[in-house]
């Protein structure tokens, strides 16, 4: 039973998981710690998480006046659920644009194939966890006309 618990004594933020991205602009700098899997993020494996089975589950901080840009998972659903701090959410299918402010305790789950977007407006670090619908979901893309659509990453 070990291997299926994730202390959080045992976890430290990844703030290189998304460096890439971080890199290219500074308000893209945001951290992952996983717990369950290795998330979308591109990192290839992580011995220190539950095994994943059918969905990953990390928590996310996004420092004051970051973002996680627009991007889209064509594979699979994602949840964010939010712990602290608040964060405008966007949302994009078809030319058509929904924006909501997630705050404590809200959550919403993006179906697979809308391009979803974070921006933390506030002063102090928003946190949430995150959830992908799969074992190994894909690398997200991000629209073809976004700077980091041109970035090319190394294999994590």
């Amino acid at each position: 039973m070990n291997a299926r618990v994730a202390r959080y004594e045992t976890r430290s933020y990844d703030w290189d998981a998304l460096k890439f991205q971080a890199d290219f602009d500074p308000k893209y700098r945001r951290a992952q710690m996983r717990y369950m899997g290795t998330g979308g993020t591109g990192i290839g494996v992580d011995n220190n998480t539950v095994p994943a089975d059918s969905f990953t589950f990390s928590t996310m901080v996004l420092p004051p006046q970051c973002e996680g840009p627009l991007h889209v998972h064509s594979d699979v659903e994602e949840v964010f659920f939010m712990l602290r701090g608040k964060i405008q959410l966007t949302l994009e299918q078809d030319g058509q644009r929904f924006e909501t402010e997630l705050k404590e305790r809200d959550l919403i789950s993006v179906p697979p194939g809308i391009y979803r977007g974070l921006f933390n407006h506030g002063q102090e670090e928003a946190l949430m966890c995150v959830m992908l619908g799969a074992s190994k979901p894909q690398i997200p893309t991000y629209p073809p006309d976004h700077p980091l659509s041109k970035i090319k990453r190394e294999k994590a």
